[in-house]
């Protein structure tokens, strides 16, 4: 006997059959709010946090707008959302006072979703509409940086900042420059300061495209760029559970999405832009500061550190979800000794309160519910190690004129991860244990990587010649590692064992 398909989550499945339910909490009207909210980003972490988050409010009345979610890249999830009338579920679950929660909810803020590459003119229509006053974006650390390839001709310009400079710009046109129709600009992109290297890139471009025309002013004068961090562990569609998960649910549903229970927000802004976004009155975790630094240093240097400088160790040692990672012995043992011997000694915080903080990480870590994967952490890693591990390696040094012996062997694996020499669909085909994993980060990465590691095969190349190479890319680090005495040889050694042993011998002979 065939089993019966489940209907497809959509608005009138939502309609018809889940208001007032546990999922559906919500007045329906709250589906006819008004735009209100552009997003650049429509991925899975955006949907479990951001846009949860204006559900939540939107739930109680506060805010009371939806968000157009743009796809920045030509692939995505745009297609699939609209499917479904961006209507998807979001799964939480976690550990609050000792006890496992679970919360399943269906979120409805998303109003529709446009592929920027396909739809480019409909996206710069939203610029002349006046209740579009806030702009969220998550485009990865990549993400944020400049591009001379892009022309304000372009339909549309390749990077996001480009997008959004020339969003602005028909905006500034449509209003005639109106001081009343700035925006309220938030990355939520994990660079330091990302509010203000976006406004310096959007600023930069328009003097570069549109010069003279008073653009520059009302952007630097009208528009607030933000600073944020923000803290939630998000996962990819848990394909496992699909027939468990759909089947309790009674839907079908492609854009579910699991998170952990915690979450953070922190955003640097005055008095005057908290009124215009009412966190605080529906009791959610968002936090405004005068200064960001302190809470970013520690978040980025502790759990997306660990993150980064733990994810090619782990991976290649076999293990896929970051919580069997935790609770293996040999990686366990790396992710602490990285954690409380390289990364918190040279942090200038309360050392009681970095231990609280390191603490709440790895019990975040192994959080049984969430299917966190390794490979999901993989993207655009040479980025990530450069922000989230860079920084303590280089502090380590200086502070005690010795490499830190757990991020080095982190950078040797990073390395490794990397080994692949054919570029298939955008991605590096790279092998664990003779079975193919595909590596994704910018195209002059992975054409880098599988460059070198053809010239090394084809002995044209030595170990210590690769590695040079990888330590002198400023365009991956920002200056040359080579400089740091030991840097080189240590890798290469760490690198060589690594080739010769495999990860988890030489990670014994390590920890």
């Amino acid at each position: 006997m065939m089993k019966k398909k489940l209907p497809i989550l959509n608005k009138k499945y939502l309609e018809e059959f889940l208001p007032g339910t546990g999922l559906a909490d919500f007045p329906l009207e709250i589906l006819d709010y008004p735009e209100r909210v552009l997003q650049f980003g429509e991925g899975n972490f955006l949907r479990a946090f951001c846009d949860w988050i204006f559900h939540q409010m939107n739930k109680r009345g506060l805010f009371k707008g939806r968000v157009v979610a743009v796809q920045p890249i030509p692939e995505g999830r745009a297609g699939n959302l609209n499917k479904q009338d961006n209507l998807y579920t979001v799964l939480l679950h976690g550990i609050e006072n000792g006890e496992p929660v679970e919360k399943r909810e269906i979120v409805a803020s998303i109003s529709r979703s446009l592929d920027a590459y396909t739809q480019w003119d409909k996206l710069l229509e939203l610029a002349g509409n006046p209740e579009i006053e806030i702009v969220l974006s998550n485009t990865t650390e990549a993400g944020i940086s400049y591009s001379p390839e892009d022309r304000p001709t372009d339909s549309p310009p390749d990077s996001y900042p480009g997008k959004l400079a020339a969003f602005l710009y028909h905006r500034y046109r449509h209003f005639g420059g109106a001081p009343d129709k700035g925006m309220i600009i938030i990355p939520v992109e994990l660079i330091e300061r990302n509010g203000d290297t976006l406004k310096s890139i959007v600023c930069r471009l328009a003097d570069e495209w549109y010069p003279g025309s008073g653009f520059r002013n009302w952007l630097e004068k009208e528009n607030i760029f933000l600073n944020t961090l923000v803290d939630r562990i998000v996962t990819s569609y848990p394909f496992k559970e699909t027939g468990k998960i759909e089947g309790e649910l009674g839907y079908r549903d492609e854009n579910l999405v699991a998170a952990e229970i915690f979450y953070s927000w922190i955003i640097e802004g005055d008095e005057a832009i908290r009124g215009r976004l009412p966190f605080h009155e529906a009791g959610l975790n968002v936090q405004w500061t005068d200064d960001l630094t302190p809470y970013r240093t520690r978040k980025v240097r502790i759990l997306n550190g660990l993150h980064t400088a733990a994810f090619s160790i782990a991976y290649l040692s076999g293990i896929d979800l970051v919580r069997d990672a935790v609770n293996d012995e040999l990686t366990g043992s790396f992710i602490r000794k990285a954690l409380f011997q390289n990364i918190l000694p040279v942090l200038e915080y309360d050392g009681a309160e970095l231990e609280s903080f390191a603490g709440q990480v790895l019990e975040r870590f192994k959080n049984p519910y969430i299917d966190h994967k390794w490979l999901d952490i993989s993207l655009n890693s040479i980025a990530k190690f450069r922000t989230r591990v860079l920084p303590s390696l280089m502090k380590y040094v200086g502070e005690n004129d010795s490499l830190p012996d757990m991020l080095v062997f982190s950078l040797a694996a990073l390395i490794f991860f990397y080994k692949g020499t054919e570029i298939r669909g955008n991605k590096l085909i790279a092998y664990r244990d003779g079975e193919e994993y595909l590596v994704s980060d910018e195209t002059e990465v992975l054409e880098f990587f599988a460059d070198l590691w053809i010239r090394y095969g084809n002995k044209e190349t030595s170990l210590e010649e690769l590695v040079r190479e990888v330590l002198q890319n400023r365009g991956f680090w920002g200056e040359d590692l080579n400089k740091l005495s030991g840097l080189g040889t240590a890798v290469r050694f760490y690198l060589q064992r690594i080739e010769e042993a495999g990860i988890r011998e030489s990670l014994g002979e390590l920890v």
